[in-house]
């Protein structure tokens, strides 16, 4: 097969991998509502997530990497049919524990074989413009997944909402079984071994660490703050209200990862770590300010089709829109960085591996930690320790950079 039908293949697979984890973003606070859990249970919603994912990132890569990508990814691909089944009958919070738990091992999975793989095919010299454009469908597949799940519920309740995520699920395997060739590639021996004393692995790692703290408590307390009721701290918005202010992080990131990514690949991977990170971290500690900085500006609080809001709603898009365009700079950056550790034989997949073994630390503890700062702060609080976690890993980056690489490394990776 061309290069160009399977990067289509993997790009698909990443548009299905997206769709599959919006649409459980969008439902998780109607989770909470619904079995009236309590604020420690829906910090272990994500808990669930994240650890399963911790546990399932070296099996998963080792299995690439001496085996055939392809065979993993299509595995992945029909476990995605059954966990999205799954999750429509949920009837208890240990329901949505378990069926969150299959979706880590999905995600990961999906994850570390379609970006490896797109590693793989593309060139030194494009590879971060490919993986741009992978992240580009997982975010559009982002919104879509929203607005369909937002919509569905509304209109049907969760089963109903998951019915498009199976199908999806279900074309992309024959997609990927048709037009995919199975992966040649086998690297012998435990590459994790050899990769994890990279010394620009090495580095990277003191960004990624501190950085997993700042993602995972504000995007998954964003889709909280809007949704969950004032009495709790949140602004109790309607599905479809929370989904178009969720969106519009995915719709910037969708529109920039390309542009961004081809600008990293000529001027300077690291250069664009830093700065995302760093402006990350700003527009977080922004997010509890929303209210009083629309009733500052007068913004408008009536729209049609959603009726009378408050003064947060178009800041808090705006906010958001703006976590996107600077996560857009990061991440394809910061992947190909990885990528171009593992593609020359080393293990891709593995590389990766250890890109999501860095995350996941902050990733499992963030949510607990968000979960018992909310209980005892407030709200506000868990974006106060995200903002100030992204601003730490952008700072410790670039001073461990100087000090290891030069203080020119900046630009020259």
């Amino acid at each position: 097969m061309s290069s160009r039908r399977q990067f289509y293949a993997l790009y698909l697979a990443r548009f299905a991998a997206g769709f599959g984890i919006a649409t459980v973003s969008i439902l998780l606070p109607f989770y909470v509502e619904s079995l009236r859990a309590s604020d420690f249970m829906a910090g272990l919603f994500y808990t669930a997530f994240t650890l399963v994912q911790t546990l399932a990132v070296v099996p998963l890569a080792y299995w690439g990497d001496s085996g055939d990508k392809r065979r993993v990814l299509l595995a992945c691909l029909a476990l995605g049919v059954l966990t999205y089944a799954g999750f429509g009958f949920v009837a208890s919070t240990t329901g949505v524990l378990v069926a969150r738990g299959f979706q880590g091992i999905l995600a990961t999975g999906m994850g570390l074989l379609t970006l490896g793989m797109v590693g793989e095919l593309a060139t030194g010299a494009t590879r971060a413009n490919h993986i741009g454009k992978a992240n580009a469908s997982r975010f559009a597949a982002s919104i879509l997944g929203m607005f369909s799940a937002a919509l569905l519920y509304q209109g049907f309740g969760f089963a109903a909402a998951y019915v498009p995520v199976v199908a999806l699920f279900f074309l992309t395997f024959l997609a990927v079984l048709v037009v995919l060739d199975p992966d040649e590639t086998r690297v012998p021996g435990f590459p994790f071994s050899d990769l994890a004393l990279n010394r620009r692995i090495l580095t990277l790692t003191s960004f990624r660490a501190p950085y997993a703290v700042a993602v995972t408590l504000t995007r998954s307390w964003l889709a909280l703050f809007a949704g969950v009721t004032v009495a709790r701290g949140g602004l109790g918005y309607a599905p479809i209200v929370v989904t178009i202010i969720l969106t519009s992080e995915k719709f910037t990131n969708m529109l920039c990862q390309p542009f961004t990514g081809r600008l990293s690949d000529r001027f300077g991977r690291s250069l664009f770590v830093f700065a995302g990170g760093l402006t990350y971290g700003v527009v977080a500690l922004l997010v509890p300010l929303t209210p009083a900085i629309g009733s500052t500006l007068g913004v408008p609080t009536a729209f049609p089709y959603l009726g009378e809001l408050s003064a947060a709603f178009l800041p808090l898009v705006v906010l958001n829109g703006l976590l996107g365009v600077a996560d857009s700079v990061r991440e394809p950056a910061s992947m190909a960085l990885f990528a171009d550790e593992g593609s020359d034989g080393d293990g891709v997949a593995s590389s990766f591996g250890i890109r999501e073994l860095v995350w996941r630390p902050g990733s499992v503890l963030a949510p607990l930690l968000g979960g018992w700062a909310w209980s005892a702060y407030g709200m506000d609080s868990v974006f106060y320790i995200g903002g100030a976690s992204a601003v730490l890993a952008a700072l410790l980056f670039l001073a461990v950079l100087a000090s290891s690489h030069g203080p020119r490394a900046l630009t020259e990776w």
